[in-house]
């Protein structure tokens, strides 16, 4: 059993996704669960968490409704206006397949932003309804977050894509090695592999990964280290098949345990999927 802990949907007509422009224009049409079954039974995955895409919470609603109709929807990390009425939005996207939120923080110019007491506040309500945060950011957030874990304890935070590293090679620098130690000195931090192929560039493969790897097995363990293709985003640099076939050649020297947490076991029990 394989759990992808990190892929999207999207239907374009919903209008949405503002950051559709031309550079992603390969991945620029309608991704359904129609669209990815084939692939999932393909590399013998059996369920999917699904992560928004546009800031919204009618595309929230949106994946909770394909969530409604798909089986291999195991969970869905939606978006909320964390400055708004957060336990009336909660109420609004009650589901049980609503696991986490995902504010878009790369996107936000401010990198302390996620500090604001508005924006704390809504993160207590988020912790306090048994949510996660999905923590999409770029190595300039790592104190902010670093920060955020410290005062939010009670909050579990889901790192994608390893923070996205900036890579000189396969060298992913000393200030990104620096902070993900930092963050996962937190109990209740955790790290998704994923998007990786997308942010290494043509060229990639598994072993000019590799350093990203060891480095964030190293410091969270398999037990918070979570397998996700990021697809559809990653056709931009890769494919479904070759992603996979690349994160079971990293972890390959791993214990079949240790594999099971990487691959299904953490998602699993992080997520709270059933």
């Amino acid at each position: 059993m394989i759990i992808d802990a990190h892929q999207h949907f999207w239907r374009i007509d919903r209008g949405d996704y503002s950051w559709m422009d031309d550079s992603v224009a390969a991945i620029r049409r309608d991704i359904l669960p129609p669209d990815l079954a084939p692939l999932a039974a393909a590399g013998g995955v059996s369920g999917t968490v699904a992560v928004q895409a546009a800031p919204t919470l009618a595309e929230t609603e949106f994946l909770l409704s394909l969530a409604d109709q798909s089986p291999l929807i195991r969970g869905v990390v939606g978006w909320i206006d964390l400055t708004g009425d957060v336990p009336a939005q909660l109420t609004r996207l009650s589901h049980p397949r609503l696991k986490g939120i995902r504010p878009m923080l790369q996107d936000i110019a401010d990198t302390n932003w996620i500090l604001r007491p508005d924006v704390l506040a809504g993160l207590e309500a988020v912790a306090a309804a048994g949510l996660r945060m999905d923590v999409l950011i770029t190595p300039r957030h790592f104190e902010a977050i670093d920060t955020l874990a410290q005062r939010l304890p009670q909050l579990p935070l889901i790192l994608d894509h390893c923070a996205k590293p900036v890579f000189d090679g396969s060298d992913p620098g000393v200030a990104w090695r620096e902070g993900i130690a930092a963050f996962a000195a937190h109990p209740q931090v955790s790290c998704k592999l994923s998007g990786l192929a997308t942010e290494f560039g043509p060229g990639w493969s598994a072993e000019a990964l590799r350093p990203v790897f060891d480095h964030v097995l190293r410091h969270f363990g398999p037990e918070r280290l979570m397998w996700g293709s990021d697809w559809p985003v990653l056709e931009l640099a890769g494919s479904y098949p070759n992603w996979l076939a690349a994160a079971q050649q990293l972890t390959a020297d791993l214990s079949p345990e240790a594999r099971h947490q990487i691959f299904a076991a953490t998602a699993t029990r992080i997520y709270t999927l059933t």
